[in-house]
């Protein structure tokens, strides 16, 4: 899959492509419904599809002092419209020139000059332009004027609620990931370099992985049973501290995952860790050999539990 830039024109083979268009962040069940009814419908018109997703998240670079609360990278976010059959994802690189133009400004430049759209699909919430001046009913007038189709994807509902990125988040905030992961239809996951750190639990039996947190949104800090992918495809279960290891100082904050069964070096290499299920909040202990006692229960806990 390719990775377009979305301020310069897309490569002429992709032209008249069908557009989804959105934020996409988490890429949930809502999202892959307006990813799938792009595909589907490019494949019946012998077009190329396109998921067109913006970075950073608008509401960052409004209100960059918000704390964190993206759910998935770009990397991430590129496999994740692989497989859902798309054929590129264009970024939209959110500047102070894309929030400035308006409505009209955006489907003009943006999706006619720049993506050359045979179509768009999109949510029935999406808004576009400077100050949010443009809705879905606005893109389809557009569009008419403009030569390209519009079809609004309508929610999707699991439980009687609306599926949306804000009550993943409060399910990751409130240590629910397997609630989250019924919304994304895959559990939450942290990709990201592992780094040296102070090998602490090397001596006590549980080597780690650690890697830090970046832009992610941070789900409530505690232990997890988790799964990891590493670089090679290869999938590993283990357990993980998620937080600032109130037991050493200094805190730092890290995601440590301890994988079963693994002996090898993983130090500079990209892996993802998801989060499978939360088993109890972080604790202080008084000893190493307290805290050892509790990490041999904590790794009980996670084998039974990824395996429940």
């Amino acid at each position: 899959m390719e990775r377009l830039d979305g301020s310069s024109a897309v490569p002429a083979r992709l032209r008249g492509g069908i557009v989804a268009l959105g934020n996409f962040d988490g890429f949930h069940a809502g999202h892959q419904a307006v990813v799938g009814r792009a595909v589907a419908r490019a494949r019946a018109e012998g077009r190329p599809a396109i998921v067109a997703t913006f970075d950073p998240h608008p509401q960052r670079y409004f209100q960059p002092q918000t704390e964190h609360f993206r759910l998935t990278t770009l990397d991430q976010r590129q496999r994740l419209f692989a497989e859902a059959g798309a054929d590129a994802m264009l970024v939209f690189h959110f500047d102070a020139a894309l929030a400035a133009l308006s409505a009209r400004g955006f489907a003009e430049e943006r999706l006619v000059a720049t993506i050359g759209a045979g179509g768009v699909v999109t949510g029935g919430d999406f808004t576009f332009g400077k100050a949010r001046q443009g809705d879905v009913a606005m893109l389809a007038a557009l569009g008419g004027e403009l030569g390209f189709s519009v079809e609004v994807e309508p929610p999707v509902m699991l439980d009687g609620l609306t599926v949306s990125s804000s009550s993943i988040r409060a399910h990751l905030r409130e240590g629910r990931p397997r609630d989250a992961a019924r919304l994304l239809t895959r559990p939450f996951a942290v990709e990201g370099m592992v780094e040296h750190g102070a090998k602490l639990g090397r001596t006590l039996g549980y080597p780690t992985a650690n890697q830090r947190l970046g832009n992610y949104l941070r789900p409530a800090y505690g232990i997890y049973a988790v799964r990891g992918r590493l670089a090679d495809g290869r999938m590993l279960e283990g357990v993980a501290n998620l937080g600032i290891r109130p037991s050493f100082d200094p805190p730092v904050e890290l995601l440590e995952s301890y994988f079963f069964d693994f002996a090898g070096d993983l130090y500079g290499q990209a892996i993802e860790v998801s989060l499978i299920d939360y088993l109890r909040p972080e604790a202080k202990f008084e000893s190493l050999e307290a805290l050892t006692v509790q990490m041999d229960a904590d790794a009980a806990a996670a084998r039974a539990a990824l395996h429940a």
